[in-house]
């Protein structure tokens, strides 16, 4: 997320080569980035926080429960600039003010952000567990927003995961499917655009993603589906 001269990334799921290849591809230096800013213990956004501090040299912020968690797990190795938040804390760098809201998904002390740089509001809304009270409100109130899509509900049904582990996805401390993403996104007339993000690599895919969200939402709002393996395409605000 880039707002004047203040560049922010948020989660560090793919390894630090990946990433910087991926921001030279758009003409950024990965070491001019600000902050990286992580949103909960899981592997797929927590496990390269300590490559992208060390070789990059980013500040990282990260709430203590989150950080505690993810050392057992993604041997993150040491760290000589973490900054701790709390969960609901903001967040300010120079005139943009990051919002941090606390989640039911089944992570520690996981959170969303809503970002605001004085003209917009772009919320990155990723493993939510449910719809929780308040999530309508604060979509509403957004100018873009990269929001979970995370799976299908058929081919999650008949796919290969454990009947656990399904049971896990759809919980309240799971993901949203594409419908309930579509749901959200549908009444919020002050988008200029939503990311469907964070789809499941078995149980979904882009094009039923995307297809999913125009019957729902409809033919008017731009609508992108963010690459697994590729940098996306750079959105703009107006």
């Amino acid at each position: 997320m880039q707002s004047g001269d203040i560049r922010l990334l948020f989660d560090a799921g793919i390894s630090g080569k990946t990433a910087e290849t991926r921001m030279l591809q758009h003409g950024y230096d990965i070491r001019t980035t600000n902050a990286l800013i992580i949103s909960h213990d899981h592997r797929d956004h927590a496990q390269s926080m300590g490559i992208f501090q060390r070789k990059f040299g980013i500040p990282v912020y990260v709430t203590e429960p989150t950080l505690r968690a993810a050392r057992r797990w993604c041997g993150l190795g040491q760290m000589n600039d973490v900054r701790h938040f709390n969960a609901g804390d903001s967040l300010t760098f120079e005139h943009v003010v990051v919002q941090s809201i606390p989640t039911p998904h089944d992570g520690v002390d996981g959170v969303a952000f809503v970002i605001e740089d004085g003209t917009h509001r772009l919320g990155i809304l990723t493993d939510l567990g449910h719809a929780f009270d308040g999530l309508r409100e604060v979509l509403k109130s957004l100018d873009a927003v990269i929001i979970e899509s995370n799976y299908d509900d058929r081919m999650l049904e008949f796919g290969s995961y454990s009947p656990d582990l399904k049971r896990r996805i759809r919980g309240p401390g799971g993901h949203l499917s594409n419908i309930e993403a579509a749901q959200l996104v549908r009444d919020c007339e002050r988008l200029q655009w939503a990311c469907l993000c964070h789809l499941s690599e078995e149980n979904n895919c882009p094009e039923v993603a995307y297809d999913t969200h125009r019957d729902i939402v409809g033919g008017e709002l731009p609508i992108y589906v963010a690459g697994r393996y590729s940098a996306t395409d750079i959105m703009r605000l107006e």
